[in-house]
């Protein structure tokens, strides 16, 4: 597979809007061998915390869960150089700071970032397939194509990512995403009946270990089984599903605010 040698290749690597922590088997294995074979700093960017990636990393970067446009726009600031005219417009006129707020990504987390790739000569971004369920995607997918061209990043995704458009929208306002939230990501290996939860998420909804829950919203309502991890350090929750349409989970944004309703035995 052309993405999986490019990574293995790479000996700089940033993940962005991909979690790996328990799916994407194939990417892990190439990600790992590029730090064995090649030393490469490996970048995980994405708004779910987790320890089981803490040695899989060289730099974490936080950001919250709807701000991708953000992060891409940070990225575009970071990493390009010798951009056209319009590029150079657009970045001169993004709010920085607020973008950087909003998002949970501070400045010199980026400035770190660009430290890491200053000595590398094979970069890769790996864009994951939580943009593509965001609803400013195509403004997302332009700023991307922007980096790719304007830096010297190989970007790999597993969907295209190639807009020559130059007329990139303004970030839109980073909503917050309050209380708690739901990341759930296709994956027909996976139990998706079980929502994995930190000890916190649990207490903010007030459930225990091995409850049975219905998560509602707005969009619909369905019934789970919850299950702590310790690994997972946020109020944002996992759950696997084996295919889109499944349930209100698996349709629209991959990230679902949800109230918790603990079910009696």
């Amino acid at each position: 597979m052309k993405n999986l040698d490019i990574l293995k290749k790479s000996d700089y690597i940033l993940c962005f809007a991909q979690f790996l922590a328990n799916t994407n088997e194939e990417v892990v294995d190439a990600i790992n061998e590029a730090k064995k074979s090649n030393n490469a700093e490996v970048i995980y960017m994405h708004a779910v915390d987790s320890l089981a990636l803490k040695d899989f990393y060289t730099q974490f970067i936080k950001y919250e869960a709807g701000s991708e446009e953000g992060i891409s726009a940070l990225l575009l600031d970071t990493f390009t150089k010798d951009v056209s005219s319009n590029i150079q417009a657009y970045i001169d006129d993004l709010d920085i700071g607020y973008i950087s707020a909003e998002s949970s990504a501070g400045e010199e987390e980026f400035e770190e970032a660009l430290l890491k790739a200053s000595k590398k000569s094979s970069k890769t971004i790996l864009v994951g397939d939580d943009i593509f369920s965001h609803e400013r995607v195509d403004n997302i997918v332009k700023i991307l194509s922007a980096i790719e061209k304007y830096s010297d990043f190989n970007i790999v995704s597993s969907r295209q990512i190639d807009n020559e458009d130059e007329n990139l929208e303004e970030v839109a306002e980073l909503l917050p995403y309050n209380g708690t939230v739901i990341y759930s990501y296709v994956d027909s290996s996976k139990d998706s009946n079980i929502v994995y939860a930190s000890a916190s998420f649990a207490r903010i909804a007030k459930v225990e270990d091995g409850a049975k829950i219905k998560l509602i919203s707005k969009e619909g309502e369905v019934s789970k089984l919850l299950e702590i991890d310790d690994t997972l350090q946020n109020t944002i929750a996992i759950c696997a599903t084996n295919k889109k349409g499944n349930d209100f989970l698996s349709c629209g944004y991959i990230y679902k605010p949800v109230k918790i309703e603990r079910l009696e035995e």
